[in-house]
């Protein structure tokens, strides 16, 4: 029988040479520490992105941000449905079955609340980045998962 207290050998760790295991600690790591932010503010990550794509954008409809942030359709409902019952969103009808989404006075100031925690979520994990690494960092993020039209227009 194997017994861990026992074990004192150092564990060979192959993985933390492996880009994709990397990205996947490092996600893990940010993501608890920006909930940690959250937390006192009353919102989980996908509350507050949900928030401030409503924020950037009024209007937009919940279609539109479950496509945008990828969120399932069945969850989309009852999250602004949430959000609506918190008093931080309203609905407005563009057409015959969508509604556009906008901030009340009390999203609004959610909304600062959120975005003061980001920021100072940003400027925690970019001074973890290596300086030298600092101005290509968004890029390479962001190459692994856009589309590749949307790298090259963002090239142009």
């Amino acid at each position: 029988m194997f017994n861990s207290i026992l074990y004192k050998k150092p564990m060979k760790d192959s993985l933390a040479t492996l880009p994709g295991y990397a990205l996947r600690r490092a996600s893990a790591a940010m993501m608890a520490e920006f909930n940690q932010r959250l937390v006192p503010l009353g919102f989980r990550f996908t509350e507050a992105s949900v928030l401030m794509a409503i924020a950037d954008n009024p209007g937009i409809t919940q279609s539109d941000i479950g496509r945008a942030l990828d969120i399932q359709r069945a969850n989309m409902a009852p999250l602004v449905g949430r959000l609506e019952d918190r008093g931080l969103v309203a609905r407005a009808r563009v057409d015959g079955r969508s509604h556009g989404l906008t901030l009340t006075s009390a999203g609004v100031q959610a909304i600062n609340g959120v975005r003061a925690a980001v920021d100072a979520h940003e400027t925690s994990l970019m001074a973890r980045v290596p300086v030298q690494a600092r101005a290509v960092f968004l890029d390479a993020l962001n190459a692994l998962w856009q589309e590749p039209a949307a790298q090259s227009s963002l090239a142009a």
